[in-house]
C-alpha cells in the first residue's frame, strides 16, 4: 500500500491520461463538440459574466456548453451543473480535458450570463446549432424553411384546480387569515382535510366517481364550517 502511494505521488500532471483519450469517439456529444465552431462563439461572447470577488471571467465554452446541455436534456440550472461533474461527455463538451470533482460554476452564474448576452445572444446560439446540424447533414435544409414557435415552458409541479383542491385551498387561506388576526377557531380541519383530499385524488385516479364525490362534499363541508 505504501509503495502504491509513493508511485501515485510521483506522477506528474503530464502523466495523467487526458479525458479525450478515455471517451468513445462515436458518442453524439463527442462528435458535436468537434463540429461546433467554438472560436466564433468565443469571439461573439468574449465579454462573459465574471464571478463575485474579482475572479477571472468564466470560460465562454463552459457557459455556452452548459446552455446547450440544459436545452438538449431539459435540465434546470442547478441540475445541469450537478450532472456536469458526473458525466465525462458533458465535461468534454464544455472544453474540460481532465477529471473534475468540483462544480464548474455556481448555478446562478447561468442566469446572470443569459441576462448579459440578452435575447440576441441566445438567438445566435440557436443559429449556430442549426448551422452545425446542416453541415453534418443531421438536419435537412427543407426542415428549416418553416419555423414553429412553441411557448411551452419547462414542466412544473402545477396541479389542475379541481373543486376538491379549491375547497381545501380556500380552507387553508381562511385558517391562516384567522391565525394572523388572532381569531380563535373551534376546529381547523387540517388533519381530516388533508386525508379527504388524498382520498379524493386516489378515488379519481381509480375512476371511483361516487367515492370521489363524497370526499369532495366533505371538503366543501369543512370549508363551510370554517367560514
Amino acid at each position: 500500500m505504501t509503495g502504491f502511494s509513493k508511485k501515485s505521488a510521483g506522477k506528474s500532471g503530464s502523466d495523467v491520461p487526458k479525458l479525450k483519450a478515455q471517451l468513445n469517439a462515436q458518442h453524439a456529444l463527442f462528435k458535436l463538440a468537434n463540429l461546433l465552431d467554438w472560436e466564433s462563439l468565443e469571439q461573439e461572447f468574449g465579454t462573459t459574466m465574471t464571478t463575485d470577488g474579482g475572479r477571472p471571467p468564466l470560460p465562454v465554452r463552459l457557459m455556452v456548453g452548459l446552455h446547450y446541455l440544459k436545452a438538449l436534456y431539459n435540465e434546470s440550472d442547478e441540475s445541469v451543473v450537478a450532472k456536469w461533474v458526473e458525466n465525462p461527455y458533458w465535461r468534454y463538451f464544455c472544453g474540460e480535458d481532465t477529471f473534475q470533482q468540483q462544480l464548474p460554476c455556481d448555478p446562478s452564474s447561468l442566469g446572470n450570463w443569459r441576462r448579459r448576452v440578452g435575447v440576441d445572444g441566445l438567438e445566435k446560439l440557436l443559429s449556430q446549432v442549426i448551422k452545425t446540424a446542416m453541415q453534418c447533414e443531421a438536419l435537412p435544409s427543407n426542415d428549416v424553411k418553416q419555423v414553429i414557435v412553441d411557448t411551452t415552458v419547462q414542466e412544473k409541479a402545477v396541479a389542475f384546480p379541481t373543486d376538491a383542491r379549491l375547497y381545501d385551498k380556500a380552507r387553508k387561506v381562511i385558517v391562516r387569515a384567522a391565525r394572523k388576526h388572532q381569531v380563535k377557531l373551534r376546529q381547523t380541519y387540517v388533519r381530516v382535510g388533508k386525508s379527504a383530499l388524498l382520498k379524493q385524488s386516489r378515488y379519481t385516479a381509480a375512476r371511483q366517481g361516487k367515492r370521489a364525490q363524497k370526499q369532495t362534499r366533505m371538503l366543501r363541508t369543512y370549508l363551510g364550517r370554517v367560514i
